[in-house]
């Protein structure tokens, strides 16, 4: 097979590739003309202007004048008959194709859409996975309340003590003052 791709293309084998794996271009533009032809078929207009169409063509075929008549209303107007079958048998592939080619749009769409879930889901298990872990980050880290709780206990602890420091000192003053005066003076008289 390698030993295929190095060689050229024979000039009768490009000609018959051409024809039976049309490019994608051309295969674009068959699908793209297709699809327009079988928009504009199911249209309002499209049925307006097929039955004004038929109606002129009965019409002329039928009260025209003689010599100008193409189509017989004895035999059943067999030419308008062969051209609504043409026209149909035409309408059936082209509308198919169409079909097709928005079933191929519909599956890429779709596969679209499944790939988009999957990141937006993956995107929101590792958003989850990382709260989780500020949460149990934040655990470790002080709050606000927590310190201030802290704070609050550490300060009627510092007040507790010095009230009791206070206390001591003011025991050890009027000891001090006791000790200081002579036991036999009057404390009155002074």
């Amino acid at each position: 097979m390698p030993e295929q791709l190095d060689q050229p293309v024979s000039k009768n084998r490009s000609r018959w590739m051409r024809w039976t794996h049309p490019s994608r271009t051309h295969s674009d533009t068959s699908g793209r003309v297709a699809e327009a032809i079988a928009r504009f078929s199911g249209t309002p207009t499209f049925l307006i202007w097929l039955t004004i169409f038929v109606a002129v063509w009965m019409m002329w075929n039928s009260w025209g004048p003689e010599n100008l008549r193409f189509d017989r209303a004895s035999l059943g107007f067999t030419a308008l008959t062969l051209m609504l079958s043409l026209q149909a048998s035409y309408s059936a592939p082209l509308i198919l194709l169409a079909q097709n080619r928005q079933d191929d749009r519909d599956r890429v769409t779709a596969e679209q859409d499944r790939q988009r879930a999957e990141r937006n889901l993956q995107d929101t298990e590792y958003l989850t996975r990382e709260i989780a872990s500020l949460r149990l980050a934040m655990n470790d880290v002080a709050t606000r309340d927590f310190v201030r709780s802290e704070l609050r206990s550490v300060l009627e602890e510092l007040l507790e003590e010095e009230r009791r420091t206070r206390e001591e000192l003011h025991e050890d003053l009027t000891e001090d003052d006791d000790s200081q005066t002579p036991p036999d003076a009057d404390p009155d008289a002074a």
